[in-house]
């Protein structure tokens, strides 16, 4: 059966581009995918990286929630112990009011960004390790006001915003189990750990008014081309991307390469392509089967697909074929 499939887009700015030319790319990729029928398009932060515009993540929310219609738009994610809960709630309850059914909130807890930036960001505050406080005080900020009440988010309080937990272990599994909250598995960089993950979510899950039942979202990396070659040479940008991550030298997304070879080392081939494991790659017939036996291995609810794709027809054309391969399972 085809699963719903949905989009996570760190807006990235492609070499000698711009953070504006992102921004418009993103849109423009949404508004394709919405015609699509992909269900939710959602964005990261990320701090301090020139290669990724989507830093100030609930403004980018609010344009492209803007330039669409139906599409959800959403957080993937809010790195919740940057912010006051508070400025999320107001943030979250505004965009909400804006674009009224059409607003996901997915969490996570670590900083997005390196250890320096992290300090400027929260100034003394927990390295997120109190994530389920401030979860809980972020919860209790969205339910309906109560009189007497002091502090209230304006707007926010009484708005059904769907709240996620976003993880890459088992800690916001076990968590988003025990609270009744669906689960998104960051698979796209950490697959060692996506069955454990899912396992503890639902030998966790408790039924709670926002969720019935476990609802587990798993993203992946998808680069689906004409041919297995072209999709291979799409996807070096990414490869080049996170071999300069590794390297601690993090630019721009550079354009693709015919032979990835010739720029790394083989422990970094190594590191790059066991992180990146979790990727669909090929012509729509290898992308078939690659998404079938995903299907079969780990019964996700949901797929959200990242395509770090140079060219953007490339991209746009990507999201088409998969979409195609999925209806046609």
């Amino acid at each position: 059966m085809p699963i719903p499939l949905s989009v996570l887009d760190l807006c990235p700015v492609p070499a000698g581009k711009t953070p504006r030319d992102a921004l418009h790319n993103s849109l423009a990729l949404a508004r394709h995918c919405e015609t699509a029928g992909y269900q939710r398009y959602w964005v990261a932060e990320h701090h301090n990286m020139t290669g990724i515009a989507s830093a100030a993540t609930s403004v980018v929310m609010g344009f492209l929630a803007a330039g669409t219609d139906t599409i959800r738009i959403g957080s993937g994610g809010i790195m919740l112990p940057n912010h006051a809960p508070l400025q999320i709630a107001e943030q979250f309850g505004t965009l909400e009011s804006l674009y009224p059914g059409r607003i996901d909130l997915g969490l996570g807890r670590a900083p997005g960004t390196d250890p320096a930036t992290a300090a400027a960001l929260r100034r003394g505050r927990s390295d997120g390790e109190d994530f389920p406080q401030m979860l809980d005080e972020l919860r209790r900020l969205f339910a309906p006001a109560q009189p007497g009440q002091r502090l209230r988010a304006t707007p926010g309080a009484g708005l059904a915003v769907p709240l996620w937990l976003l993880g890459s272990s088992t800690f916001s599994a076990q968590l988003a189990g025990q609270l009744g909250l669906p689960f998104a598995f960051a698979g796209q960089f950490s697959p060692d750990y996506l069955h454990a993950a899912l396992a503890t979510y639902r030998d966790h899950f408790q039924p709670s008014e926002q969720l019935a039942e476990p609802y587990a979202m798993l993203g992946i990396n998808a680069y689906v081309a004409e041919s297995r070659e072209q999709a291979h040479f799409f996807a070096s940008s990414h490869q080049q991307a996170f071999l300069n991550l590794v390297r601690g030298t993090p630019g721009q997304l550079p354009p693709p390469v015919e032979d990835m070879e010739a720029l790394w080392q083989p422990h970094e081939r190594q590191h790059v392509m066991s992180t990146l494991a979790g990727t669909l790659i090929g012509d729509e017939t290898a992308v078939s089967e690659q998404l079938a036996s995903l299907q079969e291995r780990t019964h996700v609810n949901e797929l959200i697909v990242n395509s770090s794709i140079y060219d953007q027809a490339a991209r746009r054309d990507s999201f088409s074929r998969l979409m195609r391969v999925n209806r046609q399972l």
